[in-house]
């Protein structure tokens, strides 16, 4: 499959699903996490871009559910489902989860990077998908671009160069 495809972009609090020979990608990851869960049989990749660890945070109902850890991760599995995808096939990689700034009381509550990062490893954990590989934390943000043919995440990172996991 020589063909070129195009790239699909998530935007922030967003998802989408993608085949070869087209590519998923996001930018601006800060303190989100970008999320990309896979099928190495049917090479079908879908990625969330989650901004907050957890709905309840909100303040209404969740119009969308793409913009936290749990409701995202759920809507992304359910997609995939659609799609002929079986859960349990499924494979993470993620990245993100930047402390974008440095806050002197120190609250947890202002750490949303590593908020994020524990959230979606919880619901990954919980939905029983193997994180095979990552690269969160630090404070510099991320652009991320998943080839679902060949399983690679390339990852642009702000003032660190490139890497593909």
């Amino acid at each position: 499959m020589n063909k070129i495809g195009e790239i699909i972009k998530v935007g922030i609090a967003d998802m989408n699903i993608v085949k070869p020979p087209n590519m998923i990608r996001t930018s601006g990851l800060g303190s989100c996490v970008g999320v990309v869960l896979y099928d190495e049989v049917s090479h079908i990749a879908g990625m969330v871009h989650v901004m907050l660890p957890d709905s309840n945070l909100a303040k209404a109902d969740i119009k969308n559910k793409a913009k936290f850890a749990d409701t995202g991760i759920q809507a992304l599995i359910a997609e995939l489902a659609k799609q002929g995808v079986r859960p349990g096939r499924l494979k993470a990689k993620i990245a993100g989860g930047a402390q974008m700034f440095q806050f002197k009381s120190g609250s947890d509550l202002m750490k949303i990077g590593p908020r994020n990062v524990a959230a979606v490893k919880e619901q990954l954990q919980k939905a029983h998908i193997p994180i095979l590989s990552e690269d969160t934390g630090g404070s510099s943000g991320r652009t991320i671009e998943f080839d679902p043919m060949t399983f690679l995440l390339h990852i642009r990172t702000v003032n660190k160069g490139e890497q593909k996991i």
